[in-house]
């Protein structure tokens, strides 16, 4: 009978360690715990180095704000010219086409 009480009293502590690791996902999960292993991560104090910037291939090309300034101008021209043309078709009686108009204006410049 002593015997059979000293058993149960060892079943009383195996029974929930036994219960613990099959708990657990696998027994690599158990043995990291059980070590103390820290997981695999990556470094948060890891600063990884840029490349020095450059100045890109035609960087001496690029327009300055002159040209802008110019190549607007250029367009509110363009815009005003094609503005009048519209106007004197819509005005005139003949009917023609928008294309032999600004041909007509082409050749009188």
């Amino acid at each position: 009978m002593k015997n059979f009480i000293k058993m149960n009293k060892k079943l009383i502590f195996i029974i929930p360690i036994i219960l613990f690791a099959a708990s657990c996902n696998s027994l690599d999960s158990v043995k990291r715990g059980l070590t103390g292993e820290k997981s695999k991560s990556m470094d948060e104090f890891l600063v990884k180095k840029k490349d020095p910037l450059i100045l890109p291939p035609d960087y001496a090309n690029l327009p300055t704000p002159v040209d802008r300034a110019q190549a607007f101008e250029e367009i509110s021209k363009f815009e005003k010219s094609l503005k009048s043309i519209i106007e004197i078709e819509e005005t005139s009686s003949i009917s023609s086409s928008t294309e032999n108009s600004i041909l007509r204006k082409i050749k009188s410049k």
